[in-house]
């Protein structure tokens, strides 16, 4: 391959790029529909804001058990197979909550356990499935590739949720079904990548696997402060600033648009997350890394609060529309610097560690919306939640100086547990 030089269509028709993009687009979909009407379930069945905290809750706590084990299983074995089969047990998920709506059970703690079985599949097979982009592509060729999969993932964002909400019209089971099939179709996708792909990181292990290996990736990123920064900035960010698990309660109560609405609602981070995505594909970012970084995290706490007070549906649209865009700036950049930092052998380890930091501040922040929400209501919720979005911005770049400095994405080169990376810093700046 030809890095530096290759264009968004060149990548694109890359056998393996494409299927890893139609994987990630297929799970996202199927993700958008299934937790759409989770939510919107749970909460027309108890009526309380709590039960949408405790679903985030159930899907986080697979995530810390399990991600030591799944994150050295995916750095010694076929990153494709156990990819699949995680997507594979997503499947059997999604048809078993098919099978409790049609029943017509109205009960809250089902939902809960398969919550938890969801995000146990997820946690199995995602720290296989996200470092095989990086080992598709030459590293001049990732910011863009991951540009690419990420809009792709964004598109999904806006397809599932409105495909959820809408297909609660034609009876409770169909968003599952829906789910089902999209989640049975990208672990179809997953096996198709060429195998040197799956195993481009395996070589010749033979050693048995002890504490010290499955802790590599922990300790990599506690040795690597731009990487402990990046990640724990979207951790704190988005645990207290989230919304979107109080959608359902601003659908039916604050906006009044029902469950067409609310599929809408969570359709709108979407739209925004793929313009940005679709620009940031043509125009990768080329300078001053870290400081956009920080910029588009206080831009996605002040449109939480613009969310928080508006009353208006399409306002409230619009206010989402800008904090996703802001979020897909974020997430191109530790979706970039992450795999330029990591070495190969050690991807899966790194992102299954990475991957309870963002459950933290996706599932973990669901518990921590719903719980401010039952205390202070969801508008209060919303709103302190934005502030202390940007107060974090200004705290994680005045603490971690190596991240606000870095400057060329390109220039990261991948260190070891011996040799951490030298991050790519920026000319100081006279203040």
């Amino acid at each position: 391959m030809g890095g530096a030089s290759m264009t968004a269509g060149q990548l694109l028709r890359d056998r393996a790029v494409a299927l890893l993009i139609s994987v990630d687009l297929l799970v996202n979909v199927s993700q958008g529909a299934v937790v759409t009407a989770l939510g919107w379930q749970a909460y027309a069945r108890a009526h309380q804001p709590i039960v949408l905290g405790l679903l985030g809750l159930a899907e986080f706590v697979p995530a810390v058990l399990l991600a030591l084990p799944a994150g050295h299983v995916a750095d010694r074995r076929d990153r494709r197979w156990v990819g699949g089969l995680g997507l594979s047990a997503a499947a059997v998920v999604a048809l078993a909550l098919a099978v409790d709506a049609a029943s017509g059970d109205h009960a809250v703690w089902p939902l809960y356990v398969m919550a938890a079985l969801m995000g146990t599949a997820l946690s199995l097979g995602n720290p296989a499935i996200d470092p095989l982009l990086a080992a598709a592509v030459p590293p001049e060729s990732l910011a863009r590739t991951i540009a690419l999969g990420t809009s792709a993932g964004q598109l999904a964002n806006i397809l599932g949720p409105a495909l959820g909400g809408l297909s609660q019209e034609l009876g409770a089971p169909a968003p599952y079904l829906l789910g089902m099939v999209a989640v049975s179709a990208s672990a179809v996708a997953i096996f198709l990548v060429p195998r040197s792909i799956g195993r481009a990181h395996v070589g010749d292990v033979t050693e048995d696997a002890t504490l010290a290996d499955a802790l590599g990736g922990l300790r990599f990123i506690f040795a690597t402060p731009p990487l402990l920064g990046a990640i724990s900035l979207d951790l704190m960010a988005v645990l207290f600033g989230g919304v979107t698990a109080l959608l359902p309660i601003f659908s039916s109560t604050i906006l009044h648009v029902g469950p067409a609405g609310n599929g809408l609602l969570r359709a709108a981070p979407g739209m925004g997350a793929v313009v940005v995505g679709a620009v940031l594909s043509a125009r990768p970012l080329r300078r001053r890394a870290g400081t956009v970084l920080f910029t588009v995290v206080a831009i996605y706490g002040a449109a939480t609060i613009v969310f928080g007070i508006s009353r208006s549906f399409v306002l409230s649209m619009l206010a989402l529309a800008v904090l996703a865009g802001a979020d897909m700036i974020s997430m191109l950049l530790r979706g970039t610097i992450g795999p330029l930092f990591t070495p190969p052998a050690l991807r899966g380890r790194v992102r299954a560690v990475e991957r309870v930091f963002i459950g933290a501040s996706n599932e973990l922040g669901a518990f921590e919306s719903g719980v401010a929400a039952a205390l202070i209501g969801a508008v209060g919720a919303v709103v302190v939640g934005g502030a202390v979005s940007i107060a974090v911005a200004a705290v994680w770049a005045w603490r971690f100086p190596a991240l606000r400095r870095l400057d060329r994405l390109e220039d990261i080169r991948p260190g070891s547990l011996d040799d951490p990376p030298e991050p790519a810093l920026s000319a100081p700046r006279g203040r």
